[in-house]
């Protein structure tokens, strides 16, 4: 899950398929949290640290 991604609805939207598309996983974008399927934490992380973003991982 990815939560306080930055954007409107549209640019989260085009952020969620890229993302997706990059981890060659499915996923779901509801209310302003992304979901990608299956363990891809590590492919998250690295993909939009090299968009500029901040990254602070929660959980296991």
């Amino acid at each position: 899950m990815v939560r306080g991604l930055p954007g409107s609805d549209a640019e989260l939207a085009a952020t969620a398929k890229a993302l997706k598309a990059a981890c060659g996983s499915g996923g779901t974008l509801k209310d302003g949290v992304l979901e990608i399927q299956g363990e891809q934490r590590d492919k998250v992380v690295a993909w939009l640290q090299g968009r500029g973003l901040s990254v602070k991982r929660a959980g296991g």
